[in-house]
């Protein structure tokens, strides 16, 4: 079934603390091959993210401020003042993005995906229950778990959903997969089955749409019918 954060995250993550230098960070990222890379305080709890983005903006700040630095309006000296302070960072507490954005290993690699999303972000720091790093995952690990083959897809809800979810036997329901996209059709017992079946397969890791085309033999969602009493004189 679905795969979790702490299935796909980086263990091994390249850190910075507070007082790590703006020098030091460019060499972390141009080492590592890496985008960004969270900071940590003396407890190993993340305090925020430090990315090329940061960096590339600080440097722009400055050399805004040193083309700036001749003019003397009233209306420019707030930007001047911005760029100034933008251009003065040099440590990660001053350049990183705070608080980062952060998931639990337990999290569902899709629900991981749309906090990127959400945050537009390409990168989220693994902590524990007390907010300690314990690992990375980057859009690249999840998209990983997107990269599955249509077979690997149709083997996983034949028997994570069919099979041991709804107990129906592997040839009961016609299962088809292409390009992640899962056509269920066939009949099963109960009409309250089909919403369950389409509910779990969307979280079988691959996924990307489910088409329902399957039929019931008996309608349980439906209220029995009450009659009135019919009373004698």
């Amino acid at each position: 079934m679905a795969r979790t954060v702490g299935e796909v995250m980086t263990s091994e993550v390249v850190e910075a603390r507070r007082d790590t230098s703006f020098k030091e960070l460019a060499r972390l990222l141009d080492r590592h091959r890496i985008s960004g890379l969270p900071v940590v305080d003396d407890d190993d709890k993340v305090v925020g993210v430090v990315s090329e983005t940061d960096l590339i903006r600080r440097q722009a700040a400055r050399s805004a401020h040193a083309g700036a630095r001749r003019s003397r309006t009233p209306a420019s000296r707030r930007p001047l003042r911005d760029a100034f302070l933008a251009g003065q960072a040099t440590t990660a507490a001053e350049l990183m993005s705070s608080p980062a954005i952060t998931v639990h290993p337990e999290q569902r690699v899709e629900d991981a995906a749309r906090v990127m999303e959400r945050h537009r972000v390409n990168r989220l720091p693994v902590v524990d229950e007390e907010d300690r790093l314990i690992g990375i995952a980057t859009r690249r690990d999840l998209l990983r778990v997107f990269l599955r083959t249509d077979g690997e897809i149709r083997r996983d809800v034949v028997d994570a959903v069919l099979v041991r979810a709804l107990g129906l036997p592997p040839h009961s329901a016609d299962v088809s997969v292409h390009d992640g996209m899962v056509t269920l059709a066939g009949q099963v017992e109960q009409r309250s089955d089909i919403a369950l079946a389409i509910q779990l397969t969307w979280r079988v890791d691959g996924v990307v749409g489910v088409v329902n085309e399957l039929t019931y033999r008996v309608d349980d969602t439906e209220s029995p019918t009450r009659h009135p009493s019919v009373l004698g004189h």
